[in-house]
């Protein structure tokens, strides 16, 4: 029988229906998921991070219900950069039974203005909206919705026209991923469709994302947040971020990238870990940074970004990528004669010269939809295999 006629009830919105997030902050409006605990975020002082790992890149609300309507209330925080051309409304992507199924977005909220020259942010206050995923399919089904990956989401309500129950495990296995702005989804069209949820999808497995725009800088509040936190699979990608905040030295990064992984196998000894290196960037590969934006085609809709370091400075330790790449191909081999479980990837293998050719960096530093499928495709064939972050069979 039809339930697209009964009304509609709430369901709290709670960690036994919310995957991908660590913890769930209580707010004003609501809860906010938070993909770093709060004793890792009372350690932080980088207002970009604290922006960053407050966007709920792959989390997702996932239960089972008959219901055919679903209505999510939120709060997003909307990005305005000033200067730059305005930015897309999130997105949020519903799946039924693992497959897409519709495509929403929340007007209203409230909007962060940020100016990059300025170094400054100002934030307005504005009204939640709803999210209405209607006509669904009769009959018991699996419900995702995937929060948008770039826009700081308050959830607010959860209302259904037939009761809600959380899915119970389906024995996937669980990825932990930490990265960049790249591995956040930056420039990815949708929530589904970073490059890590892609290959979360055609690798079968569970993924927890912590990617963070411009935040992945060897802190160890990350790598103890990866260490305690449950995972079957582990992978790093580490370098973008730390040559264009021009953050630290080659002197500095060897021992940090050790004291990262040291921490991570504290409470993952023999868990598959894969260390990532970085995609191809051009602008970065032998000029060290700070990166800094270039507003000369704003007036075209146009935002690009170059390299602002010198590449003599390299003889003084400044990190280049094609250095960085060097130094975790060393380190890795050094680390896998008594870590047969770690193991290694160059990111140009999932982003090359030959891919810049065809699908260049639209700003010079972050990939677009397109990249995001490639990279998704290729880490899934590269990374969930036998010989690294093994899957087991179900």
């Amino acid at each position: 029988m039809s339930t697209g006629h009964n009304p509609l009830t709430s369901t709290p919105i709670t960690t036994d229906i919310l995957r991908g997030a660590l913890e769930l902050e209580r707010t004003a409006h609501g809860v906010l998921p938070q993909r770093l605990p709060a004793w890792a975020r009372a350690q932080n002082t980088d207002p970009q991070l604290a922006m960053a790992e407050a966007q709920p890149s792959g989390v997702r609300l996932a239960f089972r219900t008959r219901a055919t309507v679903v209505e999510l209330d939120a709060l997003p925080t909307k990005r305005v950069y000033v200067g730059a051309p305005p930015r897309p409304d999130g997105v949020y992507d519903l799946l039924i039974d693992g497959h897409p199924a519709g495509r929403a977005v929340v007007t209203g909220g409230n909007t962060l203005t940020i100016d990059m020259a300025a170094g400054t942010a100002e934030q307005t206050p504005g009204p939640p909206g709803t999210v209405r995923f209607g006509d669904l399919p009769e009959g018991v089904k699996d419900i995702e919705i995937w929060l948008p990956h770039n826009e700081a989401t308050e959830l607010v309500a959860l209302r259904t026209d037939a009761p809600v129950e959380p899915i119970r495990d389906r024995g996937r296995p669980v990825w932990l991923h930490h990265g960049s702005s790249i591995s956040h989804g930056s420039d990815a069209a949708s929530p589904t469709t970073t490059w890590p949820a892609l290959a979360a999808g055609l690798g079968g497995v569970e993924l927890i994302n912590l990617g963070f725009g411009g935040s992945a800088l060897l802190d160890p509040f990350t790598a103890r947040t990866m260490r305690d936190t449950p995972a079957d699979l582990l992978s790093v990608k580490i370098g973008i971020n730390l040559v264009n905040t021009d953050l630290m030295r080659l002197r500095a990064f060897t021992p940090a990238v050790h004291g990262f992984l040291d921490t991570i196998r504290e409470g993952h000894p023999t868990t598959p870990l894969l260390v990532v290196s970085p995609i191809l960037c051009p602008i970065h590969e032998n000029t060290p940074g700070p990166s800094a934006p270039d507003f000369s085609g704003t007036a075209e809709g146009r935002l690009k970004f170059l390299a602002s370091g010198d590449p003599a400075e390299r003889a003084a330790g400044k990190l280049t990528l094609n250095v960085i790449r060097d130094e975790l191909a060393r380190i890795v081999e050094q680390r896998s004669a008594r870590d047969p479980n770690l193991h290694h990837l160059d990111g140009r293998e999932l982003y090359g010269e030959a891919d810049y050719a065809r699908l260049p960096l639209p700003d010079e530093l972050h990939p677009d939809a397109a990249t995001h499928r490639l990279m998704g495709e290729r880490f899934a064939e590269r990374a969930f295999t036998p010989n690294c972050l093994a899957v087991p069979a179900p």
